[in-house]
């Protein structure tokens, strides 16, 4: 049978707040997510075993194959229907590991999207969400890689949310951190109910399903930047305790005149810059690259979607 591929873009958390922890151990959080046009690659060819082999520039740094969670994805699907059609999956590995960027969330959520349509299953069949949210906090907002908030310990998302295209560059110093380090880092309080965050009123207007639609304007993406940066990464401070080289790359961002907005995303240590066009995200990445030739350095925009 013919192979099928999906794109497993990076995810891009443009704002992240840890509201706190919560008595199972789990963190309690509020972020917005975008995902940008630069992704990993995941293709099945059905078959009767299910196997996973990886290759592309960061295959040596995805670990065993055997904890990899395309495969734990697959299998939990597996495990909640009877008679499903697997096969090999292959995943060309382009995103750094370990970088805020929830690479193999979104490796995962590819497989199951391949997996979906060779078993006639809609996206939206709940044994696919629920085998997302037993692979990982991440994989349910990968699943259908939108621009949404993000909410509980993921497995809260709004409908999506339009944020037009914002020219970005994303830079990883090939620091790996690990998520788990961040948050023990952080020494989140105790988690109680709380009001939640106030958005900007555009944002607000789109999460009450009362939003247009159609592409932002100019003005709205501005003002969306302007709003962006009135928020924060909550895990940016700890995760610069553990990996130093973060302040290196916010740093040079920030000096450079056309950056609008540089954070980290994620727990780290993948940084984004925003820019006002595709030009000067393109020019910014040239500069930094020649500044800085051993740091994963790419230009891209940060969609409403794949489509």
């Amino acid at each position: 049978m013919i192979a099928r591929a999906e794109a497993a873009p990076a995810k891009i958390n443009l704002t992240l707040r840890v509201l706190g922890r919560r008595p199972d151990g789990y963190h309690q959080i509020e972020s917005l997510v975008a995902f940008a046009r630069i992704a990993d690659r995941v293709t099945l060819r059905p078959g009767p075993a299910l196997t996973l082999s990886v290759t592309g520039p960061n295959a040596g740094s995805c670990g065993l194959l055997t904890d990899n969670l395309v495969l734990k994805a697959a299998r939990l699907l597996a495990d909640r229907l009877e008679n499903i059609k697997l096969g090999q999956f292959t995943l060309t590995k382009r995103l750094p590991v370990a970088a805020g960027l929830g690479g193999g969330s979104s490796d995962a959520a590819a497989a199951l999207r391949l997996l979906a349509k060779l078993n006639n299953l809609p996206l939206g069949d709940r044994n696919l969400m629920d085998a997302a949210k037993a692979t990982g906090a991440d994989v349910p907002v990968c699943l259908d890689p939108r621009a949404r908030l993000m909410r509980g310990i993921g497995d809260i998302l709004s409908s999506p949310i339009q944020i037009a295209s914002l020219p970005a560059v994303l830079v990883n110093p090939g620091v790996m951190v690990a998520t788990a380090s961040v948050f023990e880092s952080l020494r989140a309080a105790p988690y109680s109910p709380q009001p939640a965050v106030s958005l900007h009123p555009l944002l607000a207007q789109q999460d009450s399903g009362t939003g247009s639609p159609g592409m932002l304007t100019q003005e709205h993406r501005l003002a969306l930047v302007t709003a962006l940066a009135a928020e924060r990464n909550d895990l940016e401070a700890p995760a610069l305790k553990l990996a130093p080289e973060i302040a290196d790359v916010l740093g040079e961002l920030r000096k450079l005149a056309t950056c609008r907005l540089a954070r980290m995303s994620g727990s780290g240590a993948t940084c984004f810059g925003l820019f006002d066009s595709r030009r000067t995200a393109l020019a910014a990445a040239r500069t930094l690259s020649a500044a800085h030739p051993s740091w994963w350095i790419k230009a891209t925009m940060l969609a409403d979607s794949l489509t």
